[in-house]
């Protein structure tokens, strides 16, 4: 089982964003059969199976083994993943799209985006993982935010020339700076 499954198909976000799948999906948190989880919620096994079915069918689930019952062949299933992202494409934005430079919130969601769908792609399961995550605030008189951005622009294009080699693990650097909103913390 994947620690993070990261979907970005539309037809897996469909199957996924039903109530009773979801609650389906719970269920299969350890590997289970329909019937186990048809008792558990209170369910027909043929109403579960049509759930399990269609999770597997978009790689949500998957049949981990199978039991013979009375002569009967029942499969055991279990999720895919321990939790799932969602890509914000497929949410999609309302209205169109500006240009995307570097100073715009398009292109700070579509960093975090990148970011996302790059940190669910790891195998997290390996060994050395060397990351890091740092975040922080800052108050820039409106006077000084134009020195702060070339300061921060140059800081990073010296440490991109410094580290910059063809040899050695490639790692990837983004750096978001975007207006505190007044949401509680």
């Amino acid at each position: 089982m994947k620690d993070v499954l990261y979907l970005a198909e539309i037809e897996q976000a469909e199957a996924l964003l039903k109530p009773q799948r979801i609650e389906v999906l719970r269920q299969l948190a350890e590997p289970v059969t329909c019937t186990a989880i048809a008792a558990q919620l209170g369910q027909t096994p043929q109403r579960v199976y049509y759930h399990v079915r269609r999770l597997v069918e978009m790689g949500l689930a998957q049949q981990v083994s199978e039991r013979k019952v009375r002569g009967i062949s029942e499969g055991i299933y279990q999720a895919a993943a321990r939790s799932y992202w969602l890509s914000p494409r497929l949410v999609g934005r309302i209205g169109g799209r500006r240009a995307q430079d570097e100073l715009s919130l398009g292109y700070l969601l579509d960093l975090a985006e990148e970011i996302q769908a790059d940190v669910a792609g790891l195998d997290r399961a390996a060994p050395e993982l060397p990351s890091i995550g740092i975040s922080g605030e800052i108050r820039i008189p409106a006077a000084q935010r134009e020195a702060f951005l070339t300061d921060l622009q140059s800081t990073l294009q010296d440490l991109f020339t410094r580290y910059g080699g063809a040899e050695g693990d490639a790692f990837k650097l983004a750096v978001a700076c975007y207006p505190k909103g007044d949401r509680d913390e």
